[in-house]
């Protein structure tokens, strides 16, 4: 049964690779045999992750990437097909937050949000799913939701990126639907309190202990604890899963 959690002959694409959540979900895909692409802004970062992937035995290349950025999206999933031969799986981790207050939130603001979490999620989801329509064999989308997505979190001036994470689900379930016939499965995972560097200047002040005080697990995770549910979703071992939102939240959502 363990051999269905296999990843060995696939080809990998993750956004947001570069540090945090991405960079262990692309780890651990390499560890279960995966070659991996790592798409980042940071391009520094994702050419030192790409490094530690070929250091696994696995092939492993970066991207500097804006997701927002159609041509720039469409332009490496291209560059991906025509060097690996195929793409099997697309993990979107690629993100952002501003906190602000929604009556201080700035048009600004409000589009750069959008931009990344929601429309570059369906930048990369249309063009990979394509490529895994076109090639007949199917393969898995997994997208970084949120918590969030389906709360608004208490005291914290987070209500535009719970919007854009709500809406991802929503982009995951209609692609789900729209493609199972291809056998191209699109799921999401929705983390709670990662210790991350997107979480980590607030982790630090006092917001920190009251948002522990809701997680009854009473700990923030650790950004290793996510790989291997994105190993899960991206493997045959979720072969009848998709359109799912997979909740790791400690359980915060519980109350």
């Amino acid at each position: 049964m363990l051999k269905a959690f296999s990843l060995e002959g696939k080809v990998a694409i993750v956004t947001g690779g570069a540090q945090g959540l991405g960079e262990s979900m692309a780890i651990c895909l390499a560890q279960s045999g995966a070659d991996v692409v790592i798409a980042d802004l940071n391009e520094e970062k994702g050419r030192d992750v790409a490094a530690q992937i070929r250091a696994l035995g696995r092939q492993s290349t970066s991207f500097c990437l804006d997701v927002s950025d159609r041509d720039t999206v469409n332009n490496m999933v291209s560059q991906v097909k025509s060097d690996f031969g195929k793409i099997d799986v697309l993990v979107n981790s690629a993100g952002l937050n501003r906190r602000y207050w929604m009556k201080d939130m700035t048009s600004e603001d409000y589009d750069l949000i959008m931009n990344v979490n929601l429309k570059g999620t369906f930048n990369t989801c249309q063009e990979v799913g394509r490529i895994m329509i076109e090639q007949g064999h199917g393969g898995s989308i997994i997208n970084i939701s949120s918590m969030s997505s389906l709360i608004v979190n208490r005291r914290r001036a987070v209500g535009t990126y719970c919007a854009s994470k709500g809406g991802v689900n929503m982009l995951t379930k209609a692609f789900a639907a729209e493609w199972a016939e291809f056998n191209v499965r699109v799921n999401a995972i929705a983390p709670g309190y990662f210790k991350t560097p997107l979480n980590e200047p607030w982790i630090h002040t006092e917001q920190g202990p009251d948002a522990l005080s809701q997680v009854p697990m009473a700990r923030f995770a650790e950004p290793d604890e996510i790989g291997p549910t994105a190993v899960y979703l991206a493997s045959n071992a979720s072969s009848y899963v998709t359109g799912h939102i997979l909740v790791i939240d400690g359980g915060y959502t519980i109350w």
